[in-house]
């Protein structure tokens, strides 16, 4: 799902503003994390599809 890591970054700032403004440390540590797992989650979607695209040659020639 391309779109998860984008989301998870969205909730995690919504959560980290959450927050800031209530003073509440523990949300604001949260969204961080959120905001973390979201660029991982990208991170590794952008590995995957570089792979993919790198593989598809290989699959030609052998074909």
């Amino acid at each position: 799902m391309a779109g998860k890591g984008r989301t998870d970054k969205i909730k995690g700032k919504a959560k980290e503003m959450t927050g800031k403004v209530t003073g509440d440390r523990g949300k604001e540590a949260e969204g961080r994390a959120d905001q973390a797992k979201g660029e991982a989650e990208e991170s590794l979607r952008e590995v995957h599809d570089r792979a993919r695209g790198a593989a598809e040659p290989m699959k030609r020639r052998h074909n």
